[in-house]
């Protein structure tokens, strides 16, 4: 049976700040929502853990999205494991869920079982998008994958796109029936870096580290919240017997943490009928007739949650946009 801290504290981010350091973090764990989305799919170990790591820091990194936003994270490789998405849709109003959905293509003739799991993408980019709404144009960043990990690869992407110095501790269970997530995400509050001349960094490529965009007081800071946060073990990012609070309190409590209020996430998707067909609008009649089946309609199915959507191809595409104006 499940503890009370466990049940309190699971699926969530804790948002804070390090007064004395001067920097912001998140802590997150994530459990029934990343299991909700991984039943969807029949993913192998090695790929269900990639996914477990891109849905938790979609969820560290997008719980400063402002409401109705929605964050994305998009891997792709060149690897067995071809493309990871994590999507955070920041809530609606306040007080509500925020909802994270994602999945992954693959070849599974290809994945090698004795490789580690983030080595399964081979070369490729981490993306990272941020969608504001109707009317404005989503922010892109794209970046190398790095080092080995996602979590590698989150923090060249802050470093060498952003200019802020960032650090992830993140732990990933993974049992053949369940995976939890647990991790914490530190960053430094934006300041003048010595690198903002476009200096090269000390990373492979002369890409930026968080080390190397802090300097002075700031860099002591740094090293020192950066070194506490390495001694967080995984039993504390995944709990129960210590709840996001205490470890934070365990972790920084000489660094003044100020701790905020906690964001709830859920599994939730944003697919629709009308999401379906605004999508077919661009097509022609000619088009949707190559997407007909032998049965005369057109289906469409979720990469997300697995909806299964059958169509009137005569209600479809621009042209029959036309007739119904």
């Amino acid at each position: 049976m499940a503890s009370v801290n466990e049940l309190i504290w699971d699926d969530t981010v804790l948002p804070f700040q390090l007064d004395r350091a001067d920097m912001r973090g998140r802590m997150a764990r994530i459990d029934a929502a990343l299991g909700e989305m991984l039943a969807q799919h029949d993913y192998p170990k090695q790929v269900r853990e990639v996914v477990a790591e891109a849905v938790l820091l979609a969820a560290l990194i997008g719980q400063t999205m402002k409401l109705r936003w929605r964050f994305s994270l998009q891997i792709h490789g060149d690897g067995p494991l071809r493309m990871v998405v994590a999507d955070y849709y920041a809530p609606k109003a306040e007080g509500e869920s925020a909802r994270m959905r994602a999945y992954a293509t693959f070849d599974r003739d290809r994945l090698l079982p004795e490789a580690a799991p983030y080595s399964q993408l081979g070369k490729g980019t981490f993306g990272i998008m941020i969608d504001q709404g109707e009317g404005m144009a989503p922010y892109q960043g794209i970046t190398p994958l790095v080092g080995s990990s996602l979590a590698d690869c989150a923090e060249t992407y802050f470093a060498q796109s952003e200019q802020l110095p960032t650090r992830f501790a993140l732990t990933i269970s993974a049992s053949e029936t369940a995976v939890r997530a647990g991790g914490i995400m530190l960053q430094h509050l934006p300041k003048a870096s010595p690198h903002a001349n476009g200096d090269g960094g000390s990373a492979e490529g002369g890409l930026l580290t968080g080390d190397d965009l802090v300097a002075g007081d700031d860099a002591e800071n740094w090293t020192r919240a950066t070194t506490l946060l390495a001694t967080v073990t995984a039993p504390e990012l995944l709990g129960p017997a210590l709840t996001p609070d205490q470890v934070l309190l365990r972790l920084f409590h000489e660094e003044t943490p100020r701790i905020y209020d906690a964001q709830p996430v859920r599994f939730g998707c944003s697919c629709s009928e009308a999401a379906v067909r605004k999508s077919l609008s661009i097509y022609s009649a000619k088009d949707i007739a190559t997407m007909t089946t032998d049965a005369g309609t057109v289906t469409a199915d979720c990469h997300f949650c697995g909806a299964h959507y059958t169509l009137d191809p005569a209600s479809l595409g621009f042209e029959a946009d036309k007739q119904a104006d």
